[in-house]
């Protein structure tokens, strides 16, 4: 049988290793992942064909939804992968610290890409519409936000294209 001595002992080694674990964990690394970039013409040009290809896919798969040949299961999946895409194309943005005379214009194509994803988040509300059978209303609503939403990126697109340096 343990005794009350080594019982308290073992706890308190426990919670030594707990707390030190915990603290270890929760100190921040020095590692800030950073994205270099040093053509950020070429960069901004290659994150827009890329942006174009997204937007192509999806609009294609959004079609097929609206006309009936897509699943809404099958249209959230792919959906889903595209988003996840365009997060990640996002997280490149923010971290590749383009000179201040770039500056203008990667903020506004991270905003029109940012656009492009609420873009993709309100066409899976319409495929969840769609699949519940919803009203008419509640589905026109919602692709007018839609189109809305898809307006507004390319809007600023063109806002970043008319923001790069000479």
């Amino acid at each position: 049988m343990a005794s009350k001595k080594g019982i308290a002992i073992t706890i308190i080694i426990l919670a030594a290793i707990t707390g030190a674990s915990f603290f270890v964990w929760t100190v921040p690394q020095q590692n800030e992942t950073t994205f270099i970039v040093t053509d950020y013409e070429n960069y901004l040009d290659g994150a827009k064909g890329i942006h174009e290809i997204l937007q192509e896919s999806t609009e294609i798969d959004y079609q097929k939804l609206v006309n009936g040949e897509m699943t809404p299961e099958e249209y959230i999946a792919a959906a889903d992968v595209t988003s996840s895409q365009v997060t990640s194309q996002i997280s490149e943005f923010v971290t590749s610290k383009p000179p201040e005379e770039w500056q203008n214009s990667y903020i506004s194509y991270m905003d029109a890409m940012k656009k492009f994803n609420s873009y993709i988040g309100e066409t899976k509300v319409l495929a969840n519409l769609i699949q519940n059978e919803s009203s008419e209303d509640e589905i026109s609503e919602v692709m007018e936000k839609i189109e809305s939403l898809k307006a507004e990126s390319a809007e600023l697109v063109k806002i970043s294209d008319n923001s790069r340096p000479g």
